[in-house]
């Protein structure tokens, strides 16, 4: 094989990409310098490219640039996006299949579809590029970013969370990490059709809810947490008063009797910050029937406990963590950040009494999201916090296309909370539990 004109194709075509970054650069300051841009804010989306791609057209012209139709046409979106949206990341906005875009640095940017990272062909033209569009980002939402506040945690207008980090924190570069909101929420026939969870188990689910179990899901950063959590409070009577604490409000509740609480991040001054604990303190005077956390982090696991403790039952959270087993030990870490001096036995028995049910969501290799374990939590035994599996995700292997092989099985154990099923007129089927049943 000759290498030499294949390193000669890859150099042009660098030299290409290099030399277009450049004219839309130049094209795009001639813009902002030149044109009567306040005039477009008149005009329609429809009307407005035709406008842009004559005007793109004159400055090329005057510059002596020759592009073919398709970097032309490329240019006038790129062009488009820069006035009007975020620049290289605008399309993956507008592209339904992506759940994550993260930028590193200007050279790099990756996105997440259906599970998977792919690298992407776009790129900021520099650091300063990629800074003006966190700018522009940010200040969307009042907040600010510089060498004084180099990091920020913030919300768009769309739900979507984005979180930036630049220099002196950020080594290499200014750094851009958006989690998009989906517009569509995922129902539990999704995840059913995902083969996320069975039917069975979803009714299980359902049941769980409606008997107000208090219920915590367990998982990874981008397991599916926040969107199991969604799909679960659908089976939330509509007559209910719910709660909601989100550090980011995420949840998108189909009930009517929704108050959504979100924290509030310091001042410029290192003033006014409402955290979590602070809104779950405040949610107790507000009546509720069902406190929802978006996802305990800290002190606010003690006051939760507290309230699932005291007659708030059917609350509702998420945690990070890899097993059941961790999440309870993550929980007794979190109390002891309240301040609160417990003997380890004392924080046991207060998670063992007020947790029912622990679901675990992992995020396979091959992209897919599954219910790995779905764990009663039994009570004390001596001093450990004994947990009984219920359900479990057998996993088999991988067949060639890199895809997971495994099965949904009961593990024969009848949870003991089975009795408060029934007396809250659920049905339970006989074979719910019963081992010979199972699904691939």
């Amino acid at each position: 094989m000759n290498i030499q004109p294949l390193e000669e194709t890859v150099r042009a075509i660098s030299e290409r990409e290099n030399f277009f970054y450049e004219v839309k650069q130049k094209i795009h300051s001639r813009l902002i310098e030149e044109a009567n841009l306040s005039a477009l804010d008149t005009l329609n989306a429809s009307e407005i490219r035709p406008e842009i791609a004559s005007l793109v057209d004159y400055f090329l012209s005057e510059e002596k640039v020759l592009l073919n139709e398709e970097e032309r046409n490329s240019l006038v979106l790129e062009i488009l996006d820069e006035l009007m949206g975020l620049g290289p990341i605008e399309p993956f906005f507008k592209d339904p299949t992506v759940s994550d875009i993260l930028c590193n640095t200007y050279k790099n940017i990756y996105v997440e579809r259906h599970g998977l990272l792919e690298k992407t062909n776009a790129r900021f033209i520099d650091n300063g590029h990629l800074m003006n569009i966190i700018d522009r980002i940010i200040s969307r939402v009042g907040r600010r970013i510089d060498e004084s506040s180099p990091m920020v945690d913030a919300r768009l207008p769309d739900g979507s969370r984005v979180n930036a980090i630049i220099p002196p924190l950020a080594i290499d570069g200014p750094t851009l990490s958006i989690r998009r909101f989906a517009v569509k929420p995922l129902k539990m026939e999704d995840l059913i059709r995902n083969k996320t969870l069975t039917p069975d188990v979803a009714i299980f689910f359902a049941g769980c809810i409606k008997a107000k179990l208090n219920i915590m899901i367990s998982g990874g950063t981008g397991a599916g947490k926040t969107t199991l959590l969604n799909i679960l409070s659908a089976s939330i009577p509509a007559n209910e008063r719910i709660v909601t604490i989100e550090d980011s409000a995420e949840l998108q509740l189909q009930q009517e009797h929704v108050v959504r609480l979100e924290t509030r991040p310091p001042s410029i001054e290192g003033t006014g910050t409402v955290t979590q604990r602070d809104l779950v303190r405040n949610s107790l005077r507000m009546r509720p029937d069902r406190i929802i956390i978006g996802e305990v982090r800290g002190a606010e696991s003690f006051d939760m406990l507290q309230a699932m403790n005291t007659g708030h039952e059917g609350s509702l959270t998420t945690v990070h963590a890899n097993t059941p087993r961790d999440s309870l030990t993550r929980l007794e870490s979190m109390i002891l950040m309240s301040g609160v001096d417990l003997p380890e036995k004392t924080m046991r028995f207060m998670a063992s009494s007020a947790l029912d049910l622990i679901i675990q969501v992992s995020r396979m290799t091959d992209g897919t999201r599954k219910i790995t374990s779905v764990s009663e939590v039994v009570g004390m035994e001596g001093e450990v916090i004994t947990l009984q599996e219920i359900f479990v995700f057998e996993k088999k292997g991988i067949d060639r296309n890199g895809k997971v092989l495994g099965r949904f099985t009961a593990t024969g154990i009848r949870p003991k909370f089975a009795e408060k099923l029934e007396l809250a007129g659920i049905d339970i089927p006989d074979d719910l539990f019963s081992t010979s049943k199972y699904y691939e």
